[in-house]
Order: C-alpha cells, then structure tokens, then sequence
C-alpha cells in the first residue's frame, strides 16, 4: 500500500498540525478560522480565487445578490452599489478578505499536490458495515497524513506532515466533464475546433472574441456558463456579417431574470424560517411531517405562482424552454439561474437559435442529431459541466477513493464537512446551499471549534445515518438529487449547526437571519 512506502525524502519532511489544500473561498475562510494553528495552504496555480479567478468569462457575474455573497465580518466596500458584481469584482474582494485576516501567509501559490499517503492507524479504521465508534482528539500529536507537493518552478518533490487535512479544492474547474461518443462519431471526426468552456475560460477577451467572431459556433449545454457562452459568442457576433450561435439544449432548467416575483422579494419564497416549513427537512418528527403534509397545497402554489412569472417574464414557451418539471425541483437540487438581459433580445434577433435534443455526435462538418438533422459549425464548445468526483479521487489514495462512491452520486458528509470514514480529513465547498459563501464560512466556524475539541463528533454510525437521511430528502423532494444541496432545509441545517457549537440561541439567530437575508448586514457577525 502507497501509505506504507518509504519515500526518498523522508529526512526533509515538513511537520504542521494542518494543511489546507486549495485557496478559493472555501480554502480562505477555513485558513482564517483556523489561523492559529498557522496552517499551511497548497495553492496550484498563481493566485487566490479559485473559480473566480481560473475559470470565469468576461461575462461571468455573480449569481446571488453581493448581499447574500459577503463573509459575516468583512463587508462588501461602501462605494460599491453594483447588485451583481462581476467576477473580477468578487475576486477584489476575496482578495481584500485574504489581506485584511493576514490569510496571504498561509498560502503557497505555484505549489501542486501530486500525492496523499496516509501514515495513520490503519486498525482504528473500519471500511465495512456500520462502525459505532466514536471519534477522539482530530489532533492526535502526531502525523496523520502526508502531502506530496511540486512547485510550478521546480521539479523537487517536498512532502509534508500534518495531523490533520482539509480539501478545499473544489467541484468545478481542473477535470471536465466530456460526452461520450460510439466510434467515429467523437470530436476526432469533426473538421473544426472543439474545446471545453475551461479552455474557454483560459482565453483572454481578445482571443474569445477572435474565436467565436465570424463563426458558426455551437454550445452544449443550458445552465449559467452555456448561457452566458451563447451570449458572448451573439455579441461578438453582431452587424450583417455575423453568425448565429446555437445552443443544444437536452435538460431544461427554470432561470429567473432577477430576485423579484410579481414585485415580491424572492427570498420570502424560500429562505424565511416559515417558507422552509413547507418543506421536508431530515429526522423531522411526527408533528413536522403532518405540518409538512397540511402545508403541500401551500408548497406547491408558491411553485406555480413563481412559474407564473417567469413565464410572462420569459418567452419561454416562443422558444421552447418551459421546463416540465415544477420550479421548486429546480430550486431543490441547487440548478436555478440567472437569465442576462440581452439574452432573449438576441435570440429575437436571431443571434441566438435554440436546439433540443436528447441525443447528438459530430459529423466532419458539425453536429448529427437523432432526428437525422444536422448542424453545420465552426467551433462546438462543450459546457458540459465538471468531473467533481474524478478530481477528489485522483488525490485521495486507495482506499478513501472507493469511499467517494455512493449509490445516491452524493458523497456523505456529515454537516457537509466530514466523511465519517475517512479520519483526521474535512471537506469544505462541498455542500450547496441558498449562498455557498455563507455555507463555506459557517462550516469553516464549526470546523474549526471541533479541531479546537470545544465539541465532539457523534458516532461514526449516527454520521453515516444523518447523511443517508439527508440524501433521502433530496432524493423525495428532486428528481435531480445527485449533488449535496440543502437549500430547501438549509436554515434548520445551519441551525443544527450553530447548536453543535453551542451558540447562544440568540447568536445562532442572528447569525442565521443576517446570512439569509436578502441584503444583509454590514455589522452582523463582527463578533466572531
């Protein structure tokens, strides 16, 4: 097993109590909860930011009001009004967050992990049935894990020793997600150029604008980053010489133009602690479920009523992309989207043409669908989303890897931070919620009271429990479960949550209400 190799470096062996892998928000907040303990954060490419510095448009705006996308003790500037910044804005003030905490210190940039060996007790772990033991001290005073790293400028190996590891690395980003295709039906036998949006988003604005200008260009793909694609390519494509950009479409999703319904705020739908009672939540009891059951006429007439909207907002039905499925499914499962504005202007002006389609292959001069029509083009651009679960698994080492299958796609994550059978490791960005910056930040807080033992771990068997029923939920409640959203529940989440830490119920609540609100606070949570 690699963990009990001896490797050539073993006298140069760099000890720390914890090491951070990734420095996107998730990775910053969790240095900055955890400073004390000086942590050390690996950080691949040159800088801080993660997706909003790697792997954004020019166009790439931020989904939630910059309200519901601010740390609890550090407010976006004064000056800056703007509702939606754009990722260059949100990077300034991840950036800004990291200066002001001193965070920057922590962080080694440039500096890739190529290997995990786990250097633990191998007879404390139980990969089988339904272990009941309960978890000691997260540091145990000696190294639990060591962390292969390579800098961009040199081909040296250096390992690292740590007690305790957090991945903060992400979902999104690093390995893509490509169709798979019979034989000599793939991208080898189209003529043009083929690329993934994360080839894409490496472009500077020039270069994309050289690239979709002039060309017939086609995009895979119906959530944020293809609509946003079909948008530049429309723009970069105007006048009587420019091309129209199609979009193939297989799943529909429902998108809002903006956070108001019928003049409503849309935070009253989903995110006040009475909107949430219409939904189920995990180890609800028999008075919660009867609420629950009165309360389905109620659950399902927000969900027509918002679809109402859109619908006269949207000229969804003109172009076909009314969804079947009920908004909230949608609101479930984390895969709501902003529309641009001048999305559906430019489709008006043929700019933007709309194909459904289930199934499609290349042909050397496009797209072939299984309706036998084809679609000449350029350039086909792939967003088709990221191998998540690849990523992870091409750093964890036998056998946590195999831990990462899960029958339901969701990996178990206990308060979406710790796999209850994979020792002295946390996961923070995993989990999405009605603001995954507030998720990150609330579970770097209680991370870092559980490393500091202010609390323990329940039994291994009553984590493994609390994950299956939370994954039982969203499976009931969206038939698109396969990933770790708790946005219909995630007020009693965090609640649970901020109890675990012994949060007064005052704090809890002011915290919980601030970080939900739709605007914010710009004094809410100073004194943590």
């Amino acid at each position: 097993m690699a963990s009990q190799q001896n490797h050539p470096q073993d006298n140069h062996v760099h000890f720390s109590k914890i090491g951070v892998i990734g420095a996107g928000v998730s990775g910053i907040a969790v240095a900055k909860q955890l400073s004390h303990y000086n942590p050390v954060v690996f950080e691949a490419t040159d800088s801080i930011g993660g997706v909003w510095r790697h792997c954004s448009y020019n166009s790439t705006r931020l989904q939630s009001h910059r309200r519901d996308y601010e740390f609890s003790d550090f407010p976006w500037p004064d000056g800056d009004n703007l509702e939606f910044p754009t990722h260059i804005e949100v990077f300034n003030y991840l950036h800004s967050y990291a200066d002001h905490f001193d965070v920057l210190k922590y962080i080694k940039l440039n500096t890739k992990v190529v290997e995990l060996r786990f250097v633990g007790d191998w007879e404390t772990i139980d990969f089988g049935g339904q272990p009941a033991g309960e978890y000691g001290s997260l540091l145990p005073c000696q190294p639990v894990w060591e962390v292969a790293v390579q800098s961009n400028q040199s081909d040296t190996i250096q390992w690292y020793a740590f007690e305790f590891i957090v991945i903060c690395i992400g979902k999104y980003g690093d390995i893509p997600k490509i169709p798979i295709f019979q034989r000599n039906k793939g991208p080898e036998k189209f003529n043009g150029k083929v690329l993934h949006t994360i080839d894409y988003c490496k472009l500077n604005k020039e270069a994309a604008s050289q690239l979709l200008k002039g060309k017939k260009v086609a995009v895979i793909g119906y959530k944020k980053s293809a609509i946003d694609l079909a948008l530049e390519c429309a723009e970069a494509n105007q006048g009587p010489e420019g091309q129209s950009c199609t979009m193939v479409v297989r799943t529909l999703h429902w998108t809002v133009p903006h956070y108001w319904v019928w003049g409503l705020p849309f935070f009253m739908f989903y995110s006040t602690r009475f909107s949430q009672f219409l939904h189920e939540r995990p180890n609800q009891g028999l008075l919660r479920n009867l609420l629950c059951l009165l309360l389905t006429p109620m659950k399902y007439g927000v969900s027509k009523f918002i679809e109402s909207y859109l619908l006269w907002k949207l000229p969804l039905k003109k172009y076909d992309l009314k969804p079947e499925h009920p908004f909230e499914e949608d609101y479930a499962s984390c895969q709501m989207a902003i529309m641009p504005e001048n999305f559906f202007p430019e489709a008006d002006k043929g700019k933007i043409i709309v194909k459904r389609a289930s199934k499609w292959w290349f042909w050397n001069g496009g797209i072939e669908f299984e309706d036998n029509t084809r679609l000449e083009a350029d350039v086909v651009i792939l967003a088709t989303g990221y191998d998540g679960k690849k990523k992870l698994k091409t750093l964890l080492p036998d056998p946590f890897c195999s831990l990462l299958e899960y029958p339901s796609g969701v990996m178990p994550l206990y308060r979406g931070t710790i796999h209850p059978l994979i020792p002295s490791m946390a996961f923070v960005g995993y989990i999405e919620s009605v603001s995954n910056l507030h998720s990150s930040e609330l579970r770097s807080m209680w991370l870092a009271r559980l490393v500091e033992g202010k609390f323990k771990l329940p039994s291994v068997e009553k984590m493994l429990s609390q994950t299956t029923e939370e994954m039982e939920v969203m499976k009931r409640t969206t038939r698109f479960y396969k990933r770790h959203c708790i946005s219909t529940f995630s007020i009693n989440h965090s609640d649970e949550i901020c109890e675990e830490m012994g949060w007064s119920s005052w704090r809890k609540k002011n915290w919980i209400s601030e970080a939900f609100s739709p605007y914010g606070s710009q004094d809410y949570g100073k004194e943590y």
